[in-house]
């Protein structure tokens, strides 16, 4: 059975694990004045490009700039006539452009965030995965009959094309009507991301993520 466990004896911070029987799933620590950025959308604007690294740094409004990986790069921030499968970073993306990020990891010491543009957007049921088509399924910790009956209602959704999506433990049980209507709210939300992207310049925050422990409550339970 998973269990949440809370440890928020010190004022300054708050320990949060999640256990299922005695395996670790989940540990996580959230203090107290630092501003939690895991999960954060935000515009970002490429400040250098480094061929040694196969990355890039970007500025996405906070103090520190972000670390992008090329594997982290989707395609469509390609430019264009360049092979995929054979470009170096530093022909494919240049200083001054724009994308959309996300935070997959959070600053530690003197190194910055770690970013995506393969952003995911997190449901009750269902995890929608807007510019990712190669990405979609079921959660590996669901099996046997409920796997078989969760792809079955997966396999009845609608979502444009370019898309994918993925199936959580949550969503066990539950009727393509219901992940269908969790989609929709996803869908909804990542056009009103991607207006927002589009309609500003420079760098900026467009969607925070919920609290440490509400994202908990939400991925696991």
């Amino acid at each position: 059975m998973k269990r949440m466990l809370i440890n928020a004896t010190q004022p300054e911070e708050r320990r949060l694990a999640i256990v299922d029987g005695q395996k670790l799933l989940d540990y996580e620590i959230e203090i107290e004045g630092r501003e939690q950025r895991k999960g954060n959308i935000y515009k970002a604007v490429v400040t250098r490009v480094e061929p040694s690294l196969e990355a890039c740094f970007v500025d996405y409004g906070e103090d520190r700039h972000g670390f992008l990986p090329f594997k982290e790069i989707a395609r469509q921030y390609f430019t264009p006539g360049v092979s995929p499968s054979q470009a170096r970073i530093n022909e494919v993306i240049k200083e001054g452009q724009e994308l959309l990020v996300q935070v997959e990891k959070e600053e530690r010491g003197n190194k910055g965030a770690a970013l995506t543009t393969f952003i995911s957007l997190a449901g009750r049921y269902v995890v929608l995965m807007p510019n990712n088509p190669r990405g979609g399924g079921v959660s590996r910790r669901i099996e046997g009959e409920d796997r078989a009956e969760l792809k079955e209602a997966m396999d009845q959704l609608e979502y444009p094309n370019g898309m994918s999506i993925i199936a959580r433990t949550a969503g066990i049980g539950r009727s393509a009507p219901e992940l269908q209507w969790d989609l929709n709210y996803l869908l909804k939300l990542w056009n009103a991301i991607d207006g927002a992207a589009k309609g500003g310049k420079g760098a900026f925050l467009i969607y925070q993520e919920s609290s440490l422990v509400i994202r908990a409550i939400r991925d696991y339970f």
